[in-house]
């Protein structure tokens, strides 16, 4: 999970402003965490209390309203609806990742991630990049290989994973999309070496790069078993006392520190 808050904050910086290169300072006095951790966190929450996660979110909206979240999100969390509106964006998928961490069954994961997907994203793409994201994390967790992790995403959902982030990158720009943004983040992680690298070659790519980035973060988590300590170290600090608080127990319970 602090994998994706990691992404989110490091990346914060290049959303509206967009580098295509790897070479760039990992942290700005600029970093901030934007709505990517504020729903996340929230979603780690819910896990953690049993508070419905619709309910949830629009808690943490009114305690963090300005952290970049989208006109659809807002008009949402504002009302007294609590009905989906059939999103197919990004925002599932970078909140989702501390299903991946929370579950240790493949089945359950994915029924996890519908679930906590559809209270706003139900439409069939935004449910589906939660899935392939929480799935990826899961897979990771349980030792897979990025090859089988790949075999197994494009299988499942259909995203063709099959470009590099070199041919990606040239051309890649700013897409809200969960079809749009979860394939570029999952290859990052393939193309990359290890978990910082995972997030200069998310944030490279340049696009939605917070999100992208908490995508890849979240799974990079996984994938190369933890997080750096001057990274979370980083993070930590970013936050204040109750997203820290929150983080600091889902990861105790969940990630094993």
């Amino acid at each position: 999970m602090i994998g994706a808050l990691a992404g989110d904050i490091i990346g914060s910086v290049y959303e509206w402003d967009n580098i295509k290169t790897k070479d760039f300072p990992l942290f700005s006095p600029r970093c901030t965490f934007t709505d990517d951790t504020v729903l996340t966190v929230a979603l780690a929450d819910s896990i953690l209390s049993g508070v419905p996660f619709a309910r949830n979110m629009k808690t943490f909206y009114r305690l963090y309203p300005d952290r970049g979240y989208g006109s659809s999100f807002h008009t949402w969390a504002r009302s007294t609806d609590m009905s989906p509106y059939q999103s197919w964006g990004n925002g599932a998928a970078m909140r989702i990742s501390p299903v991946g961490y929370a579950y240790d069954d493949l089945e359950q994961v994915l029924r996890k991630a519908k679930e906590f997907t559809e209270v706003t994203h139900n439409h069939p793409e935004g449910i589906k990049g939660a899935q392939a994201t929480a799935a990826s994390i899961l897979l990771a967790r349980k030792g897979k290989t990025k090859d089988e992790i790949r075999s197994f995403v494009e299988s499942e959902f259909g995203y063709d994973l099959s470009a590099h982030v070199d041919e990606i990158r040239p051309t890649y720009t700013f897409d809200e999309s969960s079809q749009g943004t979860v394939p570029q983040a999952i290859r990052a992680w393939f193309d990359s070496t290890d978990f910082e690298d995972a997030i200069r070659t998310a944030v490279s790519l340049g696009g939605d790069s917070d999100t992208v980035a908490c995508i890849t973060g979240g799974i990079a988590q996984a994938g190369y078993g933890g997080v750096p300590e001057h990274i979370s170290a980083r993070v930590y600090e970013t936050l204040d006392e109750r997203l820290r608080a929150i983080t600091q127990q889902f990861m105790m319970r969940f990630c094993g520190g």
